[in-house]
C-alpha cells in the first residue's frame, strides 16, 4: 500500500495513476470525502486527513510501504512561514508515529539556497524530515512547464506571453508534472538507506523566447515573449491580492540570477521524457 498526499493535484495524480497502472494498491489521502470520490471509483482506499493534522496523517500513513508527501503550496506566506511550519511539524510527527517503510517528499530545485524566498518552505521541510530514521528521498523538480497555463489566454488572444523569467533568451530548467509523477512512482518503490536527493528536469532547458515559439507552433499564430519589468512586480502582485510580494520576488530573482539551481552533479540529474509542446497542447486543449 502506498499512501499519497496531494493526489488531487497534477503531480500526486500522475503518481497515483502510474502506481495503479503497475498494479499497486494506493491509499488516497484527502481532506474531505468529495475530493476522494473519483479516486475511490478508481480502486483507491480513502483516508481523510488535513496536512496539519498529525493524528489523522499518522492513521493515513499506518501500514503503508511508502508515503508520498506533497506539501500544500502557500503562495503568500506570513513572515517566518508559519503555515509551512505547521504542516512540517504534523507530517514529521505522523511519520515518526506510523513509521512507513520509506518516504518520498516533493521538494524543489534550489531547496539548498541560503537566501530566503518563496521556496524556503521546501528548505524547511527538507531540514526537518532529513533527521528521520525512516529512509527519505527529496525529489527536487525544476520549474513546472504547467506554469505556462497562466499564459495560454494571452498567447491565444494577443500573441504575447509576459515573462518574469529574464532575460528572455536565458534557458531555464523545466519539467512536466507527468514526469514528476512518473519518477516519484519509481522512487517510492525503490529500496535505499538514509536520506537522498534526486533532481529532475526535462531533456533540454527552455528560454522564454523558446516557450513563445512553441506556443506559436501549438496555436498556429505568432507569439512573442515580453519582459515584465522587475520594478512593477511588487505593485502588480499586491494588485492581485498578495499581502507580501517579497518571497515571490526573491524566488524569481533566484531563477534569474542563478542562485536557484540544481545542487548536485549535472550528470546525475534525472531527465524527463515529456517536451514543452506536449504540455502546451494539453493546456490549450483544456481551455485554460
Amino acid at each position: 500500500m502506498y499512501a499519497i498526499t496531494g493526489i488531487t493535484g497534477r503531480v500526486g495524480g500522475a503518481l497515483a495513476h502510474q502506481l495503479l497502472a503497475e498494479g499497486q494498491r494506493v491509499r488516497a489521502v484527502v481532506r474531505d470525502t468529495s475530493k476522494g470520490r473519483v479516486w475511490a471509483n478508481r480502486g483507491c482506499e480513502i483516508a481523510l486527513a488535513g496536512m496539519n493534522d498529525a493524528s489523522a496523517l499518522a492513521a493515513a500513513f499506518e501500514g503503508a510501504r511508502g508515503v508520498f508527501i506533497l506539501p500544500p503550496p502557500e503562495f503568500d506566506p506570513a513572515p517566518g512561514f508559519p503555515e509551512a511550519r505547521a504542516v512540517i511539524d504534523a507530517v514529521k510527527a505522523a511519520i515518526e508515529w506510523a513509521r512507513p517503510s520509506r518516504v518520498v517528499c516533493l521538494s524543489t530545485i534550489g531547496a539548498q539556497a541560503s537566501q530566503t524566498n518563496l521556496l524556503t518552505q521546501r528548505t524547511l521541510m527538507e531540514q526537518a524530515l532529513s533527521t528521520l530514521t525512516v529512509p527519505v528521498t527529496f525529489l527536487r523538480p525544476a520549474w513546472f512547464m504547467e506554469n505556462f497555463a497562466w499564459d495560454v489566454a494571452s498567447a491565444r488572444d494577443d500573441g504575447v506571453i509576459s515573462s518574469f523569467l529574464q532575460p528572455l533568451d536565458k534557458p531555464v530548467p523545466m519539467i512536466a508534472t507527468a514526469d514528476v509523477g512518473r519518477v516519484a512512482a519509481s522512487l517510492i518503490q525503490d529500496d535505499w538507506v538514509g536520506c537522498r536527493v534526486v533532481e529532475l528536469e526535462a531533456d533540454r532547458r527552455i528560454s522564454p523566447n523558446q516557450a513563445a515559439a512553441t506556443f506559436a507552433d501549438v496555436l498556429g499564430r505568432a507569439v512573442r515573449a515580453q519582459v515584465v519589468p522587475r520594478e512593477v512586480w511588487a505593485s502588480l502582485f499586491k494588485s492581485q491580492g498578495v499581502r507580501d510580494p517579497l518571497p515571490r520576488i526573491r524566488m524569481l530573482d533566484g531563477f534569474n540570477e542563478g542562485w536557484i539551481d540544481f545542487e548536485g552533479d549535472k550528470s546525475a540529474i534525472v531527465k524527463g521524457k515529456t517536451d514543452l509542446e506536449t504540455v502546451l497542447r494539453a493546456l490549450a486543449a483544456e481551455g485554460v
